[in-house]
C-alpha cells in the first residue's frame, strides 16, 4: 500500500460571534472561493460534497484529486466533514469548533488528508521515485499553505 498523508491543526481567536463564524465555516462556497488549490466543490442530492483540489508536488508536478465527504457533525459548537461511505483512495476529514469568549471566538480548525493507492504508479508515474516520505512532506507543506491562506482571508471577511 502506497499512502501519503498530511495534517493541519490550528487555533485562532477572531473578533466575531461563534454563530457568525459557524455560518461562515459551514458554507462550502467560502472554501472554493478563498482556499488556494480548491478548484470547486459540488454537492449532490444526498449530501455528499466533492472537493476538487489541485496541488504542485515536487518531482511529480501538478496533481488533481477529488475528495468525497459528507457532513458527519453539525452542531452549534462544531462542524465536521468526513470521508463519504465507500471512499477507498482519497480521504479528507475537516473540522471546525467554536467557543465564544465575549467579543471574540476561539476557532479550532483541523484537517487530515490521506491518499492511498495499491501502488505508487496509481497516483502518478513518478510517485515511486519521489517516495512516500517526500510526497507526504510536500503534501504537509501544501495543506499548511492552503489553510493558512484560507484562514487569513476568512479573518479579513469575518472581522469586517
Amino acid at each position: 500500500m502506497f499512502a501519503i498523508r498530511a495534517a493541519f491543526d490550528e487555533r485562532v481567536e477572531w473578533r466575531t460571534s461563534a454563530e457568525r463564524a459557524r455560518e461562515f465555516f459551514n458554507d462550502l462556497r467560502n472554501y472554493a472561493e478563498l482556499m488556494p488549490g480548491v478548484e470547486r466543490i459540488t454537492a449532490d442530492a444526498v449530501g455528499v460534497a466533492r472537493w476538487l483540489i489541485r496541488a504542485e508536488v515536487p518531482v511529480v508536478g501538478s496533481i488533481r484529486q477529488a475528495f468525497s465527504v459528507f457532513q458527519s457533525v453539525n452542531e452549534p459548537s462544531r462542524i465536521e466533514w468526513s470521508p463519504a461511505a465507500g471512499e477507498s483512495k482519497n480521504f479528507l476529514r475537516y473540522s471546525a469548533t467554536f467557543e465564544e469568549r465575549g467579543a471574540t471566538t476561539l476557532i479550532r480548525v483541523a484537517q487530515r488528508v490521506e491518499l492511498r493507492r495499491q501502488s505508487a504508479r496509481e497516483l502518478h508515474t513518478l510517485a515511486a521515485l519521489a517516495g512516500e516520505g517526500r510526497l507526504s512532506a510536500a503534501l504537509q507543506k501544501g495543506v499548511a499553505e492552503m489553510l493558512h491562506a484560507f484562514l487569513k482571508r476568512a479573518r479579513a471577511r469575518l472581522e469586517k
